[in-house]
């Protein structure tokens, strides 16, 4: 369900309009203490529940139900439905009501079976006037009718052993009437119809059940309530107005809440004008409503509509009881008529709806019959608390001082173990159980009762930063040019969030929405720390662990340009190994070099050199990248060509012979084995190689640069190999050299065998 930011949200469903309900009765067969409705189809509704004549008499025993899906032709199992409202007005507050269960979601449905049987079986006895009631309205697929939807009686009766429907024709069929938004209340109406609740009786009741002591998973126990007659027991809490009070500003910044308009209330079924007020409110009580089946939040208004319903058109009561419902994606709606930001008077914890607030959360919150609860949803404990606190709030009340602080005067005398006019302290925010014998808010939602207390106390629970983008880390410390975007996350629901804060050194630098997740912001130049700062919707505060942030704009430098020159590796008639150097720095930290032609290679920030070859008599341009952690980056290049010179063009001395195989370049060589036997090359460049043969046999041989002996190479080696840069030299700018090699004349092996020399212009 999508709801508007801001204090008031429209829900899809109702779309600011009236949607038409209908509450259709069916008279229940049987008589002693078992009463049944036949399986039976009818037209489409959503929710059913229970009712009979006196509202002071409670139904003891179990009410089951089961239905057919209009989504899948199927039956359901049965389903218990809890036999007491235990959400109900206080003494004296509503009139013209009737008994009845708990009303129970089954979702869109279009057949019906129900079966009561009291505590002690056929023997026992059940309320007087017990009718089956069937709650649905337009979203429900049902066609509208006038000003009402009009919902089509039930005209078959179905064998429950083989399904099949045909008309029913059995005499004393229990009578079934409608009744429409907008229709007229009838005080003289009678337990076949539902055009009107009927008067309460003033017979008095006499339940005893005593509480107990601890919570259960089970159905709601028997509760001990007497529904209010017409003549009620005196209360002794503070007298309710009917005279409209100013709103408090609250100390809490206010949810987004769908209003009665937004979830498509009508207001004609509901007493006509404003609902008694109440001095203040200085708790909350959470509430559960029964579902049968997995509802989606797309039909969450629907359900509200069906309870508004089914509270006002079925039970009597003059509006549907809770000041505020909330839906398990989150959604908040406006319960009760009378101002959501005034101490409205609900009809929610018996005995002590006067001064406190009535939240009921839809689904079942307990495992009943077997079957799963509703999953506990963290936007649902978020909307119930941001709503809790933002109503407290109006009133100066911490939701969570940790102890039992707020008190209510009990407004009922047959609610054990409370007492007529006593004084009872609760937590701010308590479950119904806490006021009243029942189970609900069921045990799984009253177990997250301190969950939600501390969501609505604040502060947002700290946020955990996460990496961020545009910056590298390096040790602990992250470095970025300026522009980067942080990222955080908090267990905390959104919706009790006002707003993120991202600080650069303490300082305000990006403010972002309650839903956010990240933000960009500019870090200046030198170094600083980021941190993000969460505020509660009370405004309170909590602020991450900081991150050590670096801003640099400052390019790496080369201190060495690239330079080029020979390296020993095999050569080819195409290709010249040679070794690339340079030497680059940066003012914080290098992150790496890089080459991106003639091949792309990435080094480390300490590499300063990089083999690789170039083509044989081309220019190659060399390009290197460096860059730094924060992202800037420097280039710089060097083209050079690289060469080959054949050993034919040397200047030879003493004796030599050729060879001819492929393996030598361009497939011939020169070899001897005189002692001082010499060639000698000419070249003008910056490095050069020479460029042999190499085999066991092979001897040693003087080299010389420019008339000066350089070295003494070994040509031996356990494996042939040839084309080998065995030596090489290079100078740092370029000029014309010799190159000289003599054989040294190695006893037994005195052999050398040459192809030429390599140089890079």
């Amino acid at each position: 369900m999508t709801v508007a930011q801001g204090p008031e949200g429209t829900a899809a469903a109702g779309a600011g309009k009236p949607v038409p309900t209908v509450v259709r009765s069916v008279k229940l067969e049987g008589q002693g203490g078992e009463r049944t409705v036949p399986q039976r189809s009818t037209d489409t509704f959503g929710l059913v529940g229970l009712t009979w004549d006196d509202p002071r008499s409670v139904l003891e025993g179990t009410v089951q139900v089961r239905t057919r899906s209009v989504a899948t032709g199927q039956w359901s199992g049965w389903n218990t439905v809890d036999p007491h409202n235990d959400d109900a007005p206080d003494p004296g507050a509503e009139q013209h009501m009737r008994g009845g269960s708990a009303p129970l979601y089954v979702g869109p449905s279009d057949g019906v079976q129900l079966k009561v049987v009291s505590a002690s079986g056929e023997s026992g006895r059940l309320p007087d006037g017990m009718r089956l009631e069937l709650v649905g309205d337009a979203s429900h697929g049902g066609s509208a009718s006038g000003s009402g939807l009009a919902m089509a009686p039930a005209a078959f009766a179905e064998d429950a052993a083989d399904g099949e429907e045909s008309p029913s024709t059995t005499p004393g069929e229990p009578t079934a009437t409608d009744t429409a938004t907008g229709t007229t209340p009838d005080p003289s109406a009678t337990s076949g119809t539902t055009e009107s609740p009927s008067a309460p009786t003033s017979a008095p009741a006499s339940q005893t059940t005593t509480p107990p002591a601890t919570a259960t998973t089970s159905a709601s126990p028997t509760p001990t309530k007497a529904s209010p007659t017409a003549t009620p027991t005196k209360s002794t809490s503070p007298s309710p107005t009917s005279t409209r009070p100013a709103a408090p500003a609250s100390t809490v910044a206010k949810p987004a809440i769908v209003s009665r308009a937004g979830w498509g209330a009508d207001e004609k079924i509901r007493e006509a004008g404003d609902p008694d007020y109440a001095t203040d409110v200085t708790a909350v009580f959470v509430h559960h409503t029964d579902t049968a089946v997995s509802y989606d939040c797309s039909a969450s208004a629907s359900i509200v509509r069906s309870i508004y319903a089914y509270h006002v058109q079925a039970e009597g009561w003059r509006d549907i009881g809770y000041n505020a419902l909330v839906d398990k994606c989150g959604t908040i709606f406006e319960g009760r008529y009378g101002g959501i930001d005034l101490p409205v008077i609900g009809a929610h914890t018996y005995g002590f709806n006067t001064r406190s607030f009535g939240i009921a959360v839809l689904g079942t919150y307990q495992v009943i019959d077997g079957k799963a609860a509703t999953p506990i949803t963290s936007q649902m404990l978020g909307s119930v608390a941001a709503l809790a606190a933002w109503k407290l709030g109006q009133y100066k009340i911490n939701p969570n001082p940790g102890s039992k602080t707020q008190t209510l005067t009990e407004g009922a005398s047959d609610s054990p173990p409370f007492k007529l006019g006593t004084k009872y302290t609760f937590n701010a925010i308590s479950g119904h159980r806490d006021g009243f014998a029942t189970a609900c808010p069921g045990q799984n939602l009253y177990d997250k009762l301190p969950t939600i207390r501390s969501y609505a106390a604040g502060p947002v629970a700290t946020p955990t930063l996460g990496t961020p983008t545009g910056a590298t880390k390096s040790g602990s410390r992250y470095y970025t040019k300026g522009a980067m975007t942080v990222t955080w996350k908090t267990t905390t629901p959104a919706v009790l969030v006002k707003r993120f804060e991202v600080l650069v050194d303490g300082v305000v630098k990006a403010t972002t929405t309650h839903t956010a997740t990240s933000a960009a912001i500019t870090v200046p130049t030198g170094n600083h720390t980021v941190a993000v700062r969460a505020v509660h919707i009370n405004n309170k505060t909590s602020v991450s662990a900081s991150l050590a942030v670096t801003g640099d704009t400052t390019k790496p430098t080369f201190t060495t340009a690239p330079a080029v020159r020979i390296r020993n590796a095999t050569v080819s008639s195409t290709s010249v190994p040679v070794t690339v150097t340079w030497k680059a720095a940066d003012n914080t930290v290098l992150k790496s070099s890089s080459a991106t032609t003639p091949s792309a290679a990435t080094f480390g920030p300490t590499t300063t050199s990089w083999s690789t070859a170039g083509k044989a008599g081309s220019a190659v341009t060399y390009n290197l990248r460096a860059t730094d952690l924060a992202g800037n980056y420097s280039t710089a290049s060097v083209s050079r060509t690289a060469a080959i010179i054949q050993e034919t063009s040397a200047v030879r001395t003493g004796s030599w012979s050729t060879k001819s195989s492929t393996s030598y370049l361009g497939g011939k060589s020169l070899t001897s084995s005189s002692k001082n036997a010499g060639l000698t090359w000419t070249f003008t460049g910056r490095s050069v190689g020479w460029v042999v043969s190499r085999a066991s046999t092979s001897g040693q041989a003087y080299v010389y640069v420019d008339g000066v002996k350089k070295a003494t190479v070994e040509l031996k080696s356990s494996s042939t190999l040839y084309r080998q840069t065995i030596w090489s030299t290079s100078w740092s700018t370029s000029a014309k050299h010799t190159l000289k090699i003599v054989v040294v004349g190695t006893s037994g092996r005195p052999a050398i065998t040459t192809d030429g020399i390599t140089y890079v212009k």
